[in-house]
């Protein structure tokens, strides 16, 4: 489960990015409930959803061509800088009691802006901090358990500094917690990568990276489900401090309860990822899981009780985990390898791009239905979405496999690959090839 910790670059990134996240995650709470308690409006709660991640859309497909073509490791570090410096502007207007929900806003356009950036260069990066790049499957799960393990610290700490400090702790906190991923980047030996000649047009690179994942089943099938959960499933969270207030009758620390929960899920979810030694079966991973986290939503929507709620959340966590993180495995693994960068771009659009306008979608429905009756809605969405995924499995699984094959992930225990007839041919003698795959 921890193979990928072997390798001294993914190590220090592990601990340095662990500090940080927790930061983040800190932040991550304390801003939406500063929103809430400045205005009371679950509209201006989807609002600032909306403008803090909606830059990621119009940016992330150039940041894919640049992390090909430049750099990545001192993309990351100046990304990294970059966010530390947003976190520090919004401390300093909290704590010096002067913050308006426009300066949210306008540091929220800014915190898009960059993570639009960030989020391609490092997911495109980590294969780069891997001596055996067989370890990336296990890599990423192990940076979903990272992620999660910190979901599952800041909000608890956030929801108790608030009560006691007021939000501007959490912002600054945040905005120190970045020394320590920096650190971490500093301090890597990496072996030089090869860069890109510089003979295209970016404008054309960008163009060859949109028809590559237009033109690939499996590539499209996937970006195309994580889009749509991104769109209708994820957004719930902004509704968190409605139902922290309103429908369980609470504060800042249920909320932060509320958020850890989805953590200790998403945790398992990690977990049993890194657990798995192959990517075989993960398209239907993919399917049961998004079923999953839609189930847990709207099984949520209907509980009034604290603890069952923190149990369902839960619930929705590990399916979430499961399906962003073998979404994002599998792209990871069919991938071309000088076109890396642009997929994760792409996958940053369909993840972080469509969020946004789920976040406007989740404030109308809930200012209309309130805000059980909105993540009602998102977790049938989701279901539905799902179910849609699952019935184009067997073709999915007809794209998918040469690919596989190719890339050495389907050869059986005999160490002699099953070969595919060509289109018309008649099938070639010996084992059936395993159309399960998925």
């Amino acid at each position: 489960m921890l193979r990928a910790l072997r390798n001294r670059n993914y190590r220090l990134f592990f601990i340095g990015q662990g500090v940080s996240l927790v930061g983040t995650w800190m932040q991550g709470v304390a801003l939406p409930w500063l929103v809430y308690r400045l205005t009371d409006s679950v509209i201006l709660l989807g609002v600032v959803g909306f403008t803090g991640q909606i830059l990621a859309l119009v940016v992330a497909p150039v940041a894919g061509v640049v992390a090909d073509r430049a750099n990545r490791h001192r993309l990351v570090i100046i990304a990294q800088m970059a966010a530390a410096l947003q976190a520090t502007l919004l401390a300093v207007l909290a704590l010096a009691g002067v913050i308006e929900v426009w300066h949210i806003i306008v540091l929220g356009l800014a915190g898009g802006f960059i993570r639009g950036f960030e989020i391609p260069f490092r997911q495109a990066f980590i294969v780069d901090m891997l001596d055996d790049p067989r370890d990336l499957p296990n890599a990423i799960a192990l940076n979903s358990f990272l992620v999660n393990g910190a979901r599952l610290i800041g909000p608890s700490l956030a929801g108790f500094l608030v009560g006691w400090f007021g939000e501007g702790i959490c912002f600054l906190v945040n905005a120190v917690s970045f020394l320590a991923v920096v650190a971490a980047l500093v301090a890597m030996r990496l072996r030089p990568r090869p860069l890109r000649a510089h003979a295209t047009h970016p404008l054309r690179d960008l163009k060859e990276g949109f028809l590559y994942v237009s033109r690939s089943a499996p590539i499209r099938t996937v970006l195309l489900l994580v889009g749509l959960v991104s769109l209708v499933a994820v957004p719930y969270t902004v509704l968190l401090p409605v139902f922290a207030r309103e429908v369980l009758g609470g504060g800042p620390h249920t909320m932060g309860f509320l958020i850890s929960a989805v953590g200790i899920g998403a945790i398992g979810g990690a977990a049993f990822l890194a657990s798995r030694r192959s990517v075989l079966g993960i398209p239907a991973l993919i399917a049961a899981s998004s079923t999953l986290f839609g189930a847990g939503l709207v099984a949520f929507s209907l509980s009034t009780n604290l603890l069952l709620s923190i149990g369902l959340l839960a619930v929705a966590g590990f399916g979430m985990m499961v399906q962003m993180a073998s979404s994002n495995t599998l792209l990871q693994t069919i991938v071309d390898e000088d076109k890396r960068g642009r997929l994760m771009s792409f996958h940053t659009m369909a993840f972080m791009g469509m969020v946004p306008f789920g976040s406007l979608i989740a404030g109308g429905l809930a200012s209309a239905l309130g805000a059980p009756g909105a993540v009602l809605v998102c977790g049938l969405a989701c279901v539905l979405a799902a179910a849609v995924f699952a019935a184009g499995l067997g073709r999915l699984n007809r794209a998918l496999y040469p690919v596989l094959e190719a890339k050495g992930f389907l050869v059986p225990a005999s160490g002699i690959s099953t070969p595919i007839p060509a289109a018309g041919a008649a099938p070639v003698a010996g084992p059936e090839p395993p159309r399960d795959i998925i």
